[in-house]
């Protein structure tokens, strides 16, 4: 059955080059549909002073949609209502998941487990254990399905319902070794991936993973994480998103613990067993799902905006990153006239944009 037009259109929208999740939808809520965004986009990078990127193909993102249907996965986007509701009103979610398994695990209150990768044997016990002990308690256990505690986590959790994230495509296996692992949450839990099949992952991926962990859940439990470890990217994006961050604290005279010991002197909540995760977690039960900053005000036309406008907001920007924010109060432009304009530099390669709202010029 061939897909939807206004799927394929989203699709070469997200596996277009230099694209992000914020041009993404800032592209939607300015043309209402990916096909009128698609087709846009040459006008707005020639406003901006370049050559419009490389846009994915139509075959390109048949090829996925059938590469992901041989696979026995399926395409979740944004809107969609399958779509996990606490992944979507994040900022700027993944546009569109790579699921495998079962779909109803993302229905489920959810808890997310990390920790090292090279964990003592202590913490791979307690992680398992803890997993065993909130998934009989009704949770679904989110990990990265790494060495070491998230391995154990998702063991502890595979009779009761695991969700593992992993940095490349859906159909790659890594570590090698979880091999068999990974075929067993596909069989019996859920697999999730941003990346579209066949990519290796790369460290640069990694990130992306961890803030899908932090996403899917309602609270993140680091088991055993070092000082600058991607247990402590997971929990910070947590507490961006405004999740229960939890730790579970460990010997001074051991280094996998420095980071959970950091965590709690920072103010995460002090955690040794099932009951004081959901202790920590139940607060959030009943809140209201936000929705997410990604609902974009449509922006002003580009021909309605005046270029002595468009030139005072170029002339703020630099090499050095720069808060959106700022960008807007000196240019005393509209929001709406200052996304738009920054929509079109980064369409035509001049523009980078940054963690934390931050833009400069390419």
């Amino acid at each position: 059955m061939a897909a939807p037009a206004e799927q394929i259109a989203r699709l070469r929208l997200i596996r277009s080059e230099t694209f992000g999740p914020v041009t993404y939808f800032q592209l939607l809520a300015r043309f209402g549909t990916a096909q009128a965004a698609l087709d846009a986009i040459p006008d707005l990078a020639a406003r901006g002073g370049g050559r419009a990127p490389r846009l994915a193909s139509v075959a390109e993102a048949e090829r996925e949609i059938e590469q992901v249907a041989r696979l026995g996965a399926t395409h979740l986007f944004v809107g969609q209502g399958l779509y996990p509701q606490l992944l979507a009103e994040l900022d700027a979610p993944p546009p569109a998941l790579i699921v495998k398994g079962n779909l109803g695990l993302l229905d489920r209150r959810a808890v997310a487990i990390v920790g090292a990768r090279n964990a003592s044997a202590a913490a791979c016990r307690f992680a398992r254990q803890l997993a065993h002990n909130l998934g009989g308690a009704g949770f679904a256990i989110v990990s990265g399905l790494a060495r070491g505690v998230d391995s154990a986590a998702h063991d502890g959790a595979l009779d009761s319902g695991t969700i593992a994230v992993i940095a490349g495509g859906i159909d790659i296996v890594y570590p090698p070794e979880n091999e068999a692992r990974q075929q067993a949450i596909a069989a019996r839990g859920l697999l999730v991936a941003e990346q579209p099949p066949g990519v290796e992952p790369r460290a640069r991926h990694f990130p992306y993973r961890n803030r899908i962990i932090a996403g899917l859940a309602l609270g993140t439990v680091v088991v055993e994480a070092a000082p600058r470890s991607g247990s402590l990217i997971t929990a910070r994006c947590a507490t961006e998103y405004g999740r229960e961050v939890m730790a579970v604290p460990g010997s001074p005279l051991d280094p996998r613990a420095q980071g959970c010991n950091l965590l709690i002197r920072e103010g995460a909540t002090l955690v040794q067993n099932a009951e004081d995760v959901i202790e920590a977690v139940s607060p959030l039960f009943t809140r209201a799902v936000r929705q997410g900053a990604h609902e974009y005000v449509a922006s002003p036309s580009p021909a309605d905006i005046d270029e002595a406008a468009r030139r005072a907001i170029f002339d703020l920007l630099g090499p050095t990153p720069v808060q959106l924010d700022e960008i807007i109060r000196q240019s005393a432009s509209p929001p709406a006239t200052v996304h738009t304009v920054l929509l079109e530099l980064e369409l035509a390669g001049r523009l980078e944009r940054h963690a934390g709202g931050r833009v400069s010029l390419a």
